[in-house]
C-alpha cells in the first residue's frame, strides 16, 4: 500500500480509506485513474463499462440495465458512478436514459450492493454555459433546449440529492472542471487530431474561457469528498483555479500539430448555424461527430468558478499548475508515440 497517495487536506484533513471500490465507467479516464489510485492503497477495485477487463475487475454493461452487472458491486464500501453520455450531441431521450434512470439504476445497485457512500460524478457543465465569474455550488443549474449535456447533468444531481434527502444511501456530488492530462481523449488527444487535421476552430477568437483541473488534482479532491464526513450531502466544485482562454489552451495542441499561431475562429453566431446544420446532417446519416451548437457554446464560457467551498470543508487544495500539467500531458503524448517531437 502506498500511502503516499492518500491526500492530505490543507488543514490537516485525512479522508477514510474504503476496503472496497465500485466505478461505473471504470475504462475510462477518470474511471480508471480512480481505481489505480485506490489499489494503490491497498483497496479492492471491482468496476463495470460497456466492454468487461478481467485484469481490473471490470465487467461489461451500462447504466440501463442493472442486472446484468449490478451484482458485481455487492459488499463494496463505496461506489463512484463516472459512467455517462460523454457527448455534446446525444438526443434528449438518450440523455434520460443515462443520466436520469441510469443514475437511480446506480444508487439502487449501491444500496442493495450494501455501500456506505455513493459519489456521482456531474460537471461544471450542470451550471450552462453563460454563468457568471466566480460561479459556485449555490449557482442555479442550466434549463432549457440548448446545452443538453448540462441539463443532463443537473437531473442527474437531483436524482442523487434526492436519495440522499430520503435517506436512502449517503452521497456526495463532484463537479469537475475541464479534467486534462497524461490518457485524457477529451481535452489531449482528440483536439490534437482536431489539430492536426486543420479542424480545431473556436468560436469568437478564442476568448471563451477554459477552466482546467489535472488528474491527479481530481483524485486528491474525490478521495477527500467520499472519505471525509464533511462531504456527505454535498456538492463540489473541483477545479485548479486558473481559468485561461480557450485560445491559449489549445494553442498548445496547435503547436503540437507543427502549426504556427492559433486555431481559426468564427463568429459565435456563425459558429452556431454552422454547427447546428452539421448536426442535423450527421444525424441523418448516423455520423458520429462532435461539432455541435453546444460544443461552441462550451467554447464561449466567460467565468471560472469559486472554490471556497472545497477549499473550506475538504482543505481542497490543486498542486499541479497548468505550465507542469501541459509538460507532463506532452511527455505521456510523446511516450505513446503519439508525437514524435514537438514544435517549440
Amino acid at each position: 500500500m502506498n500511502s503516499a497517495l492518500n491526500p492530505i487536506g490543507a488543514d490537516g484533513q485525512t479522508p477514510r480509506i474504503p476496503k472496497s471500490v465500485f466505478v461505473t465507467g471504470a475504462n475510462g479516464f477518470i474511471g480508471r485513474a480512480l481505481m489505480t489510485r485506490y489499489r494503490a492503497l491497498g483497496c479492492e477495485v471491482r468496476g463495470m463499462d460497456l466492454r468487461a477487463d478481467r485484469e481490473w475487475n471490470v465487467v461489461a454493461g451500462d447504466l440501463t440495465a442493472p442486472a446484468t452487472w449490478s451484482g458485481h458491486a455487492g459488499g463494496c464500501e463505496l461506489f463512484i458512478n463516472t459512467a455517462a453520455v460523454v457527448s455534446l450531441a446525444a438526443d434528449w431521450p438518450t440523455y434520460r436514459d443515462v443520466s436520469v434512470q441510469g443514475v437511480r439504476n446506480a444508487l439502487d445497485a449501491a444500496i442493495a450492493g450494501g455501500a456506505h457512500r455513493f459519489v456521482q460524478y456531474s460537471s461544471i457543465a450542470a451550471l450552462g454555459w453563460d454563468y457568471p465569474d466566480g460561479a459556485d455550488e449555490k449557482t442555479p443549474v442550466v434549463i432549457g433546449d440548448e446545452y443538453r449535456y448540462g441539463v443532463a447533468k443537473g437531473a442527474s444531481e437531483h436524482v442523487v440529492l434526492a436519495a440522499h434527502a430520503a435517506g436512502e444511501i449517503s452521497c456526495t456530488i463532484i463537479r469537475p472542471g475541464d479534467v486534462y492530462g497524461p490518457g485524457s481523449r477529451a481535452w489531449i488527444s482528440e483536439p490534437l487530431k482536431m489539430a492536426q487535421a486543420g479542424q480545431l476552430i473556436l468560436p469568437n477568437g478564442g476568448q471563451g474561457l477554459f477552466t482546467p483541473v489535472y488528474i491527479d488534482d481530481l483524485l486528491d479532491g474525490t478521495m477527500l469528498a467520499a472519505g471525509l464526513t464533511e462531504g456527505a450531502g454535498q456538492i463540489f466544485i473541483l477545479w485548479g483555479g486558473e481559468k485561461i482562454s480557450c485560445r491559449e489552451f489549445f494553442a498548445r495542441h496547435w503547436h503540437w500539430a507543427g502549426r504556427k499561431g492559433y486555431p481559426p475562429s468564427l463568429p459565435l453566431p456563425i459558429a452556431l448555424q454552422l454547427t447546428r446544420a452539421l448536426w442535423h446532417l450527421n444525424r441523418r446519416l448516423g455520423r458520429a461527430n462532435e461539432a455541435t451548437p453546444d460544443a461552441m457554446l462550451m467554447f464561449s464560457r466567460k467565468g471560472g468558478f469559486n472554490g471556497n467551498k472545497a477549499r473550506r470543508l475538504l482543505g481542497f487544495a490543486p498542486k499541479v499548475k497548468l505550465d507542469e500539467g501541459f509538460r507532463r500531458s506532452e511527455l505521456w503524448l510523446k511516450e505513446t508515440g503519439v508525437l514524435s517531437s514537438v514544435k517549440a
